[in-house]
């Protein structure tokens, strides 16, 4: 029964193959395929799969990369808007491209939502609602939205997610995978990258983005961490409605943050929301460490009496004490321009590669920082300033964990918020207490002890490995099992180019052998006769003229006479 299951598999993911090669040509992306050592097919592809120049000229890579990940479905736009966080693995007018991706689709019928909540609920939907708008407010790729009234006579909106959308995600995956590997194998410098990795990280958040139970969980933690705070509002969860595919949530009928004119008709206060939600979104970072990771215009209700109320909660970051104080040294760092101190810390972090060009680094950290150096502190956008920051480091081939990534650029988003409700926003005034106050707790005796304390238990846990790490050693090496993987580097066009000569001399010898044969068996002058020759021997010469034409055609157009 697991190998039907797996052959199932095998069959989809060809599918999958067969359609991504497909958009891939049609948007001129073909030539991705020869950085996975299948130029074969790329040319193939072209061949097969035409398409009119004109319709794509007009676009730029990153555009047609885009238009082809919309186009290839949910999970590569879920991939898209990841990659739009990561500018360490794509180039900035890739990342500034993948972040216009919406997931916005056609909804899927009401029958099918219908089922879909009878299955998870184990109940009709007449026993679970009195009402349910049969029309979604929205509707995108994993799940869609649709009002309603509980029995118990609540207003609700209930996520109910697409039918069938779990089994394409995991397809997907198993093809993102299979791309990465060969990444891994045939691709120069893969391994700064770390596709594999990044595929893993991607399958963990969308498998994650697809169980909404969790999200119910995530609201209620963060609403925990702002207990007793009047400024902010989390939509409840009824938890007797939600299931793994079924989202069950308060409905919020509050006024977007974007219209400006609606805030001030409510007599609202646009400058004390800029000001609530910027310390709402630090306080999450910096104090709390798990914050809202798409807080988008879209996100941001506005409720009477000036109080902020968050929704969509299926994307969020996570930053342990560690990180935290890495990210406020960094800022402080770069506050201060202190250019040594800041390339101390990129050193401290440990992913630094042995062949970064240091000078070259600080050449390009130092002047990052002259560039904030006439401008007042009031004037500078901590998340852009950020953001370059990691474009620089990044340059350089410097990893940062990805959740400082999401973190930037959720910080641009807030604090762009923040000056269009007002135009005096100042974001360092809001980050300076949150400074302030790391910076305490890094010189307190209690945080110098702790350091000591995690500092000494490292060292007793070496010594106390040390031993049987030895002894294991000499265990392999006295039973020769000790082994010693090597790993050749830049062999990989040698190895190409080896395969496409052992193909040609193997073409040469069976052309060879049939004209060789043919000829043996033309002056036998037995069996039936074509033109008076003998047929087996006809054939045999045609067959050879043919294999080599191809062959001569196929090296012309290689360009390797």
């Amino acid at each position: 029964m697991l190998n039907l299951i797996q052959l199932s598999r095998n069959i989809r993911s060809i599918r999958r193959y067969r359609q991504i090669v497909k958009v891939l040509v049609k948007y001129g992306l073909e030539h991705l395929l020869e950085y996975f050592n299948l130029s074969q097919l790329a040319a193939m592809s072209r061949k097969v799969l035409r398409r009119k120049a004109s319709t794509i000229a007009q676009y730029s890579p990153a555009e047609r990369m885009r238009l082809a990940f919309e186009e290839l479905g949910p999970t590569f736009i879920k991939l898209g808007q990841l990659l739009s966080t990561r500018p360490d693995v794509i180039p900035r007018s890739f990342v500034d491209e993948f972040s216009k991706l919406q997931d916005n689709v056609p909804s899927f019928p009401f029958e099918e939502a219908k089922t879909q909540i009878t299955l998870e609920l184990g109940k009709p939907v007449e026993e679970v609602f009195i009402q349910i708008d049969p029309v979604p407010v929205a509707a995108a790729s994993i799940a869609q939205v649709h009002r309603a009234r509980l029995r118990t006579g609540e207003d609700v909106v209930v996520k109910i997610r697409r039918p069938g959308i779990e089994a394409l995600v995991e397809t997907d995956i198993d093809v993102l995978m299979g791309i990465a590997q060969l990444m891994e194998r045939h691709m120069p410098a893969a391994e700064i990258y770390d596709p594999v990795g990044l595929v893993k990280e991607f399958a963990r958040t969308i498998r994650r983005e697809m169980d909404f139970s969790r999200e119910g969980h995530t609201i209620e933690k963060i609403r925990d961490n702002f207990s007793g705070d009047r400024t902010m509002h989390f939509p409840a969860v009824f938890w007797q409605h939600t299931g793994k595919t079924i989202l069950t949530l308060e409905y919020i009928n509050g006024i977007k943050v974007t219209d400006h004119l609606a805030l001030e008709r409510a007599g609202l206060d646009r400058k004390l929301i800029a000001r609530r939600g910027a310390d709402a979104f630090l306080k999450m970072v910096l104090d709390h460490g798990f914050f809202h990771g798409d807080p988008h215009p879209g996100n941001v209700l506005i409720l009477p009496d000036n109080i902020i109320c968050l929704l969509d909660y299926g994307i969020v970051g996570r930053l342990d004490n560690q990180l935290k104080r890495y990210l406020t040294d960094i800022i402080f760092t770069i506050l201060n321009r202190d250019v040594d101190e800041l390339i101390a810390l990129l050193a401290y972090s440990g992913e630094i590669g042995e062949n970064l060009n240091r000078r070259a680094l600080k050449r390009d950290l130092s002047e990052f920082i002259d560039s904030y150096y006439e401008i007042p502190l009031q004037e500078i956008e901590v998340g852009r300033m950020l953001v370059e920051f990691i474009d620089i480091v990044t340059t350089f081939h410097i990893k940062l964990q990805p959740d400082l990534m999401l973190l930037a650029k959720s910080l641009v988003i807030i604090e762009g918020m923040g000056r269009e409700l007002d135009p005096e926003f100042d974001m360092i005034e809001h980050l300076r207490p949150f400074m302030e106050k790391a910076i305490k707790e890094k010189i307190t005796p209690g945080s110098f002890a702790k350091d000591l304390s995690t500092m000494f238990m490292s060292y007793l846990n070496l010594a106390r490995n040390l031993p049987r790490d030895l002894r294991e050693i000499l265990h392999r090496l006295n039973h020769n099992k000790f082994k010693i993987d090597l790993e050749h580097r830049g062999l990989d066009h040698f190895s190409k180019d080896l395969d496409k000569s052992i193909n040609r001399l193997s073409f040469s010898l069976i052309i060879a052998a049939l004209i060789i044969g043919s000829s043996i068996v033309m002056q036998t002058n037995k069996g039936p006769l074509i033109f008076e020759f003998p047929a087996f021997a006809f054939l045999g010469y045609t067959i050879a003229g043919l294999i080599g034409f191809w062959w001569v055609i196929a090296i012309i157009r290689s360009g390797r006479l």
